[in-house]
């Protein structure tokens, strides 16, 4: 576009930005949106455009009410799994801009992310186009003398020029349009009766129909555009408040009121129509409302409202993509101003929609673009619920949805997805795939812009096979994010491991390591006779396990010449598993902790109660350290091995656990409280986790109600292992005193 057409816009913008006050202008530059008016708005309005007041009516009469309703529950068994799928998803990671592409791009990295990106917001570009054509039917509708084809390019400026000048403004003008289209449906409603000499619900309807138009797939591709509006709020991810809320509960009350609006118009139409008005007649609902002038309002409002909404949505996938150097000219689409609106980007969609618009006009119309949008979508699907059956199979402690599905829901949405694709149009089908992998494969083979902050893809092939570990090497490091418990279990004798057993178990099943180290002096290996077997038992449990065997006259060197020659192995211990008995020898204990410090490994010093020991495996308490200024980050302060390992303990023991901490006075324990509540919702903890606050000195604090079965304390940089083993005695049971190594988040 121009500059002087662009220097317009701005001008325009900046007008009706100091119109709007300084209070709109904060708000915008916060970028933040509520569930209504972020994701179920623009989501209902777009779910309830071009598709319901022009196309069901063909729709049923083509297929008949029993197959028109097949086609609307077949559509919503993908689009509902999808949803669910992007709930879980929301509820388990911070999604930022982008959508569906940060969803996928966080999960199986951006590579996979931009293939199917792409495709997205250029569906979302067409889709404009669409919207816009039925805007311009129910406006010729209306106004039969005026032009179609510039009653359309004037409806794509219009909708360009407000999605332009401010989000907000778009948002609040879906407002209004919003209960346009509510009472458009309630003169529908009003229509089923017979007033003022209309027939209402006198016809017998049709159940089957003779597929008259097209055949039952094409059927479905034509209708199926209308319940792609889910992307519409998903899209808005980054411009949400709360999006661990608004995504979930916004898209599933806005499918779940959309869905019966339309069984009910499908019933209508059914009742107060024949089949051959409905094929013929593509404005059967104006003739048939109650009141004709309303359904025309509703019909411009939400054609209108949807342009607005995929204008809206589309840009900011675009940018998202652009951001992580995935597009041609990324610097300039990636630009956004001081409001955070993204106008590079939406010059470019807006010359993607004006094209597609063109070509639509030029020949092939509603129906030709309404397939074509299918496709892309439905790819779009297909991969939101590959990520989350891939995360669901890999079963890592940071996938902790607060809003978990059965693992049957992703597949049902992933192989609904694949079937209707072939069904539809097989060719068209195998080019999208076949499109898809080309762009991973060209992706795969640049350099992209990825923090790896989020990316799990290093811990998906680290648990699918051996043979995938080069990749992963290959891959941006994400230790938080594909944390395990891996363990370094240094033994002189087999009864060490042996009594560890059901404790061992405990913290790593089901998708830890153990790695039993048994170091002996040379010539006396017989003592470490029956390891392999111990070993054994793990694997028969499920667990992964490994012995190593090694001769040293000093313990301390061989776990520390071990600990060297593996953590340069792919499959390296994060873990020192440690044991301090009454008869451990506390200087032996403290060189092993101090020297394996150096080595990015956490320390677990495990200390048993002589009498109690684990008692009923049940509680657990979890001393918690305040981090600096009370505030976290993207780790827990200091705490984060403290919280995986109690997460660990407690879904293999089905306990409960006490997050507990000691303060000086009254606003140190006010901090606290809040501290834990936020803790407890970022690191995804169970509900019935308690929080216990005491003003006290520690070392008196430890004594006071709860008591656990097992007690986690951070293990101080200054060791006094005559003190840990003293809190033993105080607590009066077992104690793990942990360390973390700096690559654990309790938040990832």
């Amino acid at each position: 576009m121009p500059a002087s057409i662009q220097g317009t816009f701005e001008r325009l913008r900046d007008r009706v930005s100091k119109a709007a006050g300084s209070q709109e202008a904060e708000q915008e530059r916060e970028q933040t949106f509520g569930t209504f008016a972020g994701v179920f708005t623009p989501t209902v309005l777009t779910i309830l455009g071009a598709i319901m007041y022009l196309r069901l009516g063909q729709v049923v009469g083509n297929a008949g009410m029993v197959g028109a309703i097949l086609i609307i529950l077949l559509a919503h068994v993908i689009t509902v799994t999808t949803a669910l799928s992007v709930s879980s998803i929301a509820t388990n990671t911070r999604i930022g801009a982008g959508g569906a592409f940060a969803i996928i791009s966080k999960a199986l990295g951006v590579e996979v992310g931009g293939a199917v990106g792409v495709p997205l917001f250029l569906a979302q570009g067409i889709s404009i186009a669409l919207y816009v054509l039925a805007f311009g039917e129910g406006w010729t509708r209306i106004f039969p003398g005026h032009n179609y084809i510039v009653v359309c390019v004037i409806a794509f400026l219009l909708v360009f020029v407000i999605a332009y000048i401010s989000t907000s403004f778009a948002f609040r003008i879906q407002f209004l349009i919003l209960a346009i289209v509510g009472f458009s449906l309630f003169s529908v409603f009003l229509g089923s009766f017979p007033i003022n000499g209309q027939a209402g619900l006198s016809q017998t309807p049709v159940l089957w129909g003779d597929y008259a138009l097209w055949d039952f797939w094409n059927t479905f591709a034509i209708f199926f555009p209308a319940v792609t509006g889910i992307m519409a709020g998903i899209s808005m991810s980054g411009s949400l408040k709360n999006p661990r809320k608004s995504l979930p509960v916004g898209t599933m009350s806005a499918i779940a009121v959309t869905l019966v609006i339309y069984l009910a118009l499908t019933y209508w139409l059914a009742r107060v129509a024949t089949p051959d008005e409905l094929l013929t007649n593509e404005t059967i609902m104006v003739d048939k409302a109650f009141w004709s002038w309303a359904v025309l309002a509703g019909i411009l409002g939400a054609t209108f409202s949807s342009a607005l909404g995929s204008l809206v949505a589309a840009p900011r996938v675009m940018q998202a993509l652009a951001e992580k150097q995935l597009l041609p000219y990324s610097e300039e689409l990636a630009h956004e101003t001081e409001k955070g609106e993204p106008h590079t980007a939406m010059l470019a969609i807006g010359g993607i929609g004006m094209l597609a618009l063109l070509l639509a006009l030029a020949g092939g119309g509603l129906n030709a673009i309404a397939a074509v949008i299918t496709m892309f979508f439905i790819i779009t699907y297909a991969m939101l619920n590959v990520v989350v059956l891939t995360e669901q199979t890999l079963n890592m402690v940071s996938f902790r949805p607060t809003f978990s599905i059965p693992r049957l829901v992703p597949l049902i949405g992933l192989i609904g997805c694949l079937i209707v694709m072939f069904l539809i149009n097989p060719l068209f089908s195998l080019v999208a795939i076949v499109l898809v992998l080309a762009l991973y494969y060209y992706l795969a083979r640049h350099t992209l812009v990825d923090d790896g902050s989020d990316d799990v893809r290093s811990g998906l092939f680290y648990t699918i096979a051996q043979w995938a570990a080069n990749k992963a090497i290959s891959m941006p490091s994400a230790p938080e994010r594909a944390w395990k418990p891996s363990l370094l279990v240094p033994v002189s004798a087999v009864g060490e491991l042996k009594g560890s057993y059901r404790v061992l178990k405990a913290i790593t099943w089901p998708q830890g390591v153990v790695n039993s180290l048994g170091i002996c002096p040379p010539g006396e290996m017989e003592r470490l006779d029956g390891l392999d077997q111990i070993t054994r038992a793990f694997l028969n449990d499920g667990i992964s396990a490994q012995t190593t065997l090694l001769e040293d006259e000093d313990f301390v060197d061989g776990v520390r010449a071990a600990t060297q020659v593996m953590r340069h192995t792919f499959f390296r211990p994060n873990l020192l598993f440690l044991q301090l008995r009454r008869d451990s020898k506390l200087r032996e204990l403290r060189q092993l902790i101090d020297k394996t410090a150096a080595y990015s490994m956490g320390i677990v010093l495990l200390a048993r109660h002589p009498i109690n020991d684990l008692g009923q495996e049940q509680v657990i308490n979890v001393w918690i350290s305040p981090p600096p200024d009370w505030k976290l980050t993207k780790q827990a302060g200091g705490n984060d091995l403290s919280i995986l390992l109690a997460l660990q303990l407690q879904q293999n023991w089905n306990g409960r656990i006490n997050l507990r901490m000691a303060v000086a006075d009254e606003e140190a324990a006010a901090k606290a409280q809040k501290l834990l509540e936020e803790l407890i919702i970022l690191a995804r903890l169970p509900g019935s986790t308690c929080i216990v606050v005491q003003q006290n000195r520690f070392e008196e604090a430890l004594v006071l109600e709860p008591r656990a079965d097992l007690t986690i304390i951070g293990l101080p940089r200054v060791l006094n292992l005559s003190f840990n083993r003293r809190i033993v005695d105080l607590v009066e049971g077992s104690c793990a005193f942990v360390r973390d190594s700096g690559e654990e988040s309790a938040l990832a």
